[in-house]
C-alpha cells in the first residue's frame, strides 16, 4: 500500500459559503480553517495547498460567548517603542467586523509558507450581500446536525 501524495496539477478547488450569523466565533473559525487547509477533503496532503475558497457572510453578526465583547483584546504594534495599540472585540466589531473572523482564522492556520495563499482565498463580508455569486458557492452549515451529534456520542 502506498501513501497518497496530491500533486498541484490535481487540485480541484470549490467555493464554499458560510453564514456566520447565530454562530460562535470559534466554531465558525474552525470550520473555515478546515476548508482553507483542505482537511475536509480525502485528498488532503500537508505539504500542498489543496484547500477551497471560502466566502463568509454576516460577519458582523458572529456571536461571542461570555464577557468577550468587552474583555477580548486585539493588539497591533508598529515596531516603534511604546507604540502598541489595542481594541476590544466590541470596538473592532463597530469598526471592521470582517477583521474579527480574519484574525480568528489566521490564528488557526498553520504558520508556514502556505498560510498567505490560504488566507488570500478567504473572502469575508459584513452583511448578507457578497460579490461572488458568479462562482456559485455551495452553502455549508456551521452548526452540528442531529446526525453529527449522535456520531460524536
Amino acid at each position: 500500500m502506498k501513501t497518497f501524495s496530491q500533486k498541484t496539477a490535481d487540485i480541484k478547488r470549490e467555493w464554499i459559503l458560510i453564514d456566520a450569523s447565530e454562530n460562535t466565533l470559534g466554531r465558525v473559525a474552525t470550520v473555515i480553517a478546515n476548508y482553507l487547509t483542505g482537511k475536509s477533503k480525502v485528498t488532503f496532503t500537508p505539504h500542498t495547498d489543496g484547500g477551497d475558497y471560502v466566502v463568509v457572510i454576516n460577519a458582523a453578526k458572529v456571536q461571542a460567548t461570555g464577557n468577550k465583547e468587552a474583555d477580548k483584546m486585539y493588539y497591533r504594534h508598529s515596531g516603534y517603542t511604546g507604540n502598541i495599540k489595542s481594541k476590544t472585540l466590541g470596538d473592532l466589531r463597530a469598526e471592521a467586523p470582517e477583521k474579527i473572523i480574519y484574525e480568528a482564522v489566521k490564528g488557526m492556520i498553520p504558520r508556514n509558507k502556505l498560510a498567505a495563499d490560504r488566507l488570500a482565498r478567504l473572502k469575508i463580508f459584513a452583511d448578507a450581500e457578497h460579490t461572488h455569486t458568479a462562482q456559485q458557492p455551495k452553502p455549508v452549515s456551521v452548526k452540528p446536525t442531529e446526525a453529527n451529534k449522535k456520531e460524536a456520542k
